[in-house]
């Protein structure tokens, strides 16, 4: 698909109008599809699926594995019959911001009361698939579920705040509870599966449109995550089991004093050792969830910002380098051609160049970067090669119209136009980095669908370093209106960058456009 001349939407999970506070797999994400469809889009870009730790963060994970519970549909669980309609009557409805808090406290313990009930009424078809799923993920589902019973137990506290003869997995203790809490943990399991069966479900359902799944991964997994607290030899860590050093990013576009994100860095040199066992199962596990990955912090492969972890800024660190070119090839041994993405943004040097090309995985440009004062054209299609993903802006970006309206000063606003054409009207500036995203010579491109919608800032996904509503954008239910799918249809046509000769049968915003739509498409004017 990389190969291809495609196009794609970025939209993670949790910004559908789904029932229950919180976008999941239930019946708006195969509307969502539905539209892809009618766009002639390829590709459905999604943030980490993991279940989430401090902020609700999808890259704040408690597991590198796992998938997040609230992403379940209760929904799709009462039309299985795992759990009575009238026990999920009164959740939040489809519209407003996330609300992760609620969705934690009403919406999770239902979808653990379907597992149990799954658990005890499941039918011998069921009961082999579970066991199977149980079978194939053993590497990591014990863990993930031990690890989550006692966080529950012990009152959410990280792990390293237990007492010792768990922080430390004392073989005695953890054969306890095992024996004394079996119950709990088949329970935790069981919501494992019932989330494997609902993504994989939307995954063929995407497949069958010829719509392939771009996900991502995390370079770096959470201190307070059943990856360290399982594999705390793979780590950084001290002698009580805390981190030494952290990880982060020096100062950059986002940030004066940087980004300390925090996170406990790898002993590489252990991996290594060990055939980057820990990492061959990650990408393993991955590529059951997605068909194309996004390595997120790409740089940090070939060196990573290594910060003390009594530092409180990431001002103070050095750079380290790590073991890229192993690590690839061991991956490439095992998994043979690497479908992935590099997300090499910031500060990127020769040799980071050199790892990302040497394993032929595009990189990523992106158009906002381009109109600033500081020499960035390599960020504007006339630099572009076709082994790349251009973006008009990412989940970290403002959208387009709140970068224009509330981020861009007089000179990058006289630099896009002289790029892109005169701008007299703000909005016409969405439509105008779509279409020089679709026209370059890059492979791929992704359009968030923010953009799309033609919204401003309060619908941005996320501020780096920045506190308050990160990650809590929804759009509104009704909101993909067939206007919408017809011009950005057009646009891949235009562009060849459809993959469809025909809209999907029975797809409602692949319906016949309006007739203001049909001129607006004529015109290359925004909706």
């Amino acid at each position: 698909m990389l190969q291809e001349r495609v196009s794609g939407v970025l939209l993670h999970v949790t910004s559908l109008p789904s029932y229950g506070g919180i976008g999941d797999f239930g019946p708006e994400a195969y509307n969502f599809v539905d539209f892809l469809a009618a766009s002639k889009q390829r590709i459905w870009q999604v943030l980490p699926l993991s279940p989430t730790g401090y902020g609700s963060s999808p890259y704040s994970a408690l597991s590198a594995f796992a998938g997040n519970p609230i992403l379940i549909s209760l929904e799709i669980l009462a039309d299985q019959g795992w759990i009575d309609r009238d026990r999920i009557a009164n959740l939040a409805p489809h519209s407003g911001p996330c609300d992760f808090g609620r969705a934690a406290t009403e919406k999770l313990p239902l979808v653990e009361e379907a597992a149990a009930n799954f658990l005890d009424r499941a039918t011998g078809d069921q009961r082999l698939r579970f066991q199977k799923f149980c079978t194939d993920n053993h590497s990591w589902l014990s863990d993930y579920a031990m690890f989550t019973v006692l966080r529950r137990t012990y009152e959410y506290a990280s792990w390293h705040e237990w007492p010792e003869e768990y922080a430390r997995r004392k073989s005695d203790a953890l054969a306890t509870l095992m024996n004394e809490r079996g119950r709990e943990l088949a329970i935790e399991q069981a919501v494992q599966f019932l989330f494997s069966e609902q993504w994989c479900t939307l995954r063929g359902y995407c497949a069958d449109r010829k719509i392939q799944i771009l996900g991502d991964v995390a370079i770096f997994v959470n201190y307070d995550s059943a990856d360290v607290w399982t594999n705390p030899d793979i780590f950084e860590l001290d002698d009580q089991l805390r981190p030494i050093r952290v990880s982060g990013v020096p100062p950059d576009y986002f940030s004066a004093t940087g980004q300390r994100w925090g996170n406990p860095l790898y002993r590489w040199s252990t991996l290594k050792e060990r055939g980057f066992d820990w990492w061959v199962a990650r990408i393993r596990r991955s590529l059951t969830l997605y068909d194309v990955i996004r390595l997120d912090h790409f740089r940090g492969f070939e060196a990573f910002w290594s910060i003390a972890a009594d530092e409180e800024t990431a001002i103070n660190g050095q750079w380290v380098k790590a073991p890229g070119h192993d690590l690839f090839q061991r991956l490439r041994d095992v998994f043979g051609d690497l479908p992935f993405v590099a997300e090499d943004l910031g500060v990127i040097t020769k040799e980071v160049d050199e790892l990302r090309e040497h394993y032929g995985m595009p990189g990523m440009r992106i158009l906002q970067f381009g109109f600033t004062d500081r020499g960035s054209h390599l960020y504007l299609p006339h630099r572009f090669v076709p082994n790349t993903v251009t973006y008009t802006g990412t989940h970290d970006n403002n959208t387009t119209l709140g970068w224009w309206l509330d981020d861009t000063g007089e000179a990058e606003r006289a630099n896009a136009q002289t790029y892109l054409g005169k701008i007299d009207h703000p909005a016409e500036i969405v439509w105008a980095m779509m279409r020089a995203a679709a026209r370059s010579v890059a492979n791929v491109c992704i359009f968030p669908l923010q953009d799309i919608l033609h919204l401003g800032s309060d619908a941005r996904m996320n501020t780096p370093a920045g506190i308050g509503q990160n990650w809590a954008w929804r759009y509104d239910q009704g909101t993909l209106h067939p206007d919408f799918a017809y011009q950005l249809g057009a646009l891949m046509e235009m562009t060849d960058r459809d993959g469809y000769s025909a809209p999907v049968e029975g797809t409602e915003a692949a319906g016949k456009p309006t007739e203001d739509a049909s001129k607006r498409a004529e015109l290359g004017t925004t909706v």
